[in-house]
């Protein structure tokens, strides 16, 4: 048994200042127990104790492959990387967000291939901190895209985790890059040329005219009869929405309009919003502000897109803005995720749930981790 005093608890609804016990098996154990002064005692010092972070999507994997441009790092090195990155955040639950398909080259191709591996093969080792799954993200114009899907399909240690897939479209003009003159100027930066950059887009439109239905066929084919969780990506037109729910999809993944997140809450779908955009204090790519999706009430989970650690912090901003209390900030990072991938083993301190759980000290409103334990293992 271990036993955390002096804690306050954040439950789905309510704060509760006392004790919590989990036994060896790592499961949350009934209150009554929590006055057995058998096991380990820990003293949480007034912090809070909230469920393990659920994030289900995050590219951060991608940050530690090419911590710069040109310096592919190793591929088994930069996960484990990625996995102490997540704990020690406070994510005890990572779904890995791999992309199938480039439109800019192979990078995420490569970082698509070297890491199921890595996620098979280190997730089997018992090495890593948090629980991987897997988010196949699908890039509906790249040509490769079902013949990347189908090294997992395929894979009988990838096909168990694989809970959440997405549709992408990031071709200019549609979605998060719907103003291609501000694609222009990011593609710019990055060092082509205008007319290496026009050549690129008249790629790209045609390989959407050629690729993008018959993908998404594929990927909804595979979906429905699998039973695995299938979300939108970067919707912007009510029309978007509209279709993506009559197909059967039931999650918006980081709408780029109120516009969006408006119907996509309208049809009861759930809603992700990025936490850096609320970290942040708006989008990086001039898309909407998560925080006025959040005062709207449209928002059912946060993902980190790409910084673990906003996760954490994104709930506090939501409580220092005066835009939710902390049980429905925190439920935004556990419960919230939970839910929507049907994992119901975990997201909420209650009995006979994992002990998934995260100590965290308030410094001037500023969350900091101090422990993480998943299923009971203390991993940071």
């Amino acid at each position: 048994m271990t036993r955390l005093i002096n804690a306050r608890l954040v439950l789905p609804h309510t704060i509760l200042d006392g004790d919590l016990t989990f036994d060896d098996t790592g499961i949350i154990a009934p209150a009554a127990t929590t006055s057995d002064p058998a096991g380990d005692v820990l003293d949480c010092e007034g912090d809070f104790i909230i469920p393990g972070i659920i994030d289900l999507h995050t590219d951060n994997l991608e940050r530690q492959v090419l911590p710069r441009v040109n310096a592919r790092w190793p591929s088994r090195s930069a996960f484990i990387a990625h996995d102490a990155q997540c704990a020690v955040a406070g994510v005890t639950t990572v779904f890995d967000s791999l992309s199938l398909g480039d439109i800019n080259g192979r990078d995420r191709i490569q970082t698509f291939e070297d890491g199921i591996d890595d996620l098979a093969e280190l997730s089997a080792a018992g090495v890593l901190r948090a629980e991987h799954l897997l988010h196949l993200r699908c890039e509906l114009i790249a040509p490769e895209m079902q013949e990347l899907f189908e090294m997992v399909r395929d894979d009988k240690r990838l096909k168990p985790i694989l809970r959440l897939v997405s549709l992408m479209d990031h071709s200019p003009g549609v979605g998060q890059y719907a103003d291609i003159a501000r694609w222009r100027k990011g593609r710019l930066g990055d060092g082509l040329t205008e007319i290496e950059i026009d050549v690129s887009l008249e790629e790209i439109r045609a390989n959407r005219i050629e690729h993008l239905e018959k993908n998404r066929a594929y990927v909804q084919s595979f979906c429905r009869e699998n039973h695995v969780a299938l979300a939108s990506h970067d919707d912007r037109l009510e029309e978007e929405v509209n279709r993506n729910h009559a197909d059967g999809i039931s999650i918006a993944e980081f709408p780029v309009s109120m516009t969006a997140a408006r119907c996509a809450h309208a049809l009861n779908m759930d809603v992700i919003a990025g936490a850096p955009n609320i970290v942040r204090g708006g989008s990086h790519s001039g898309n909407v502000n998560a925080m006025d999706l959040i005062r709207a009430g449209l928002v059912t989970a946060l993902a980190s897109d790409y910084v673990p650690s906003a996760m954490l912090e994104a709930a506090f901003c939501c409580v220092n803005q005066n835009a939710l209390p902390l049980p429905d900030a925190i439920r935004l990072i556990t419960d919230g995720p939970a839910r929507i991938a049907g994992l119901t083993d975990r997201g909420r301190i209650e009995a006979g749930h994992r002990a998934d759980l995260v100590q965290v000290h308030v410094h001037d409103g500023l969350p900091i981790v101090r422990r993480v334990w998943v299923g009971g293992r203390r991993v940071v």
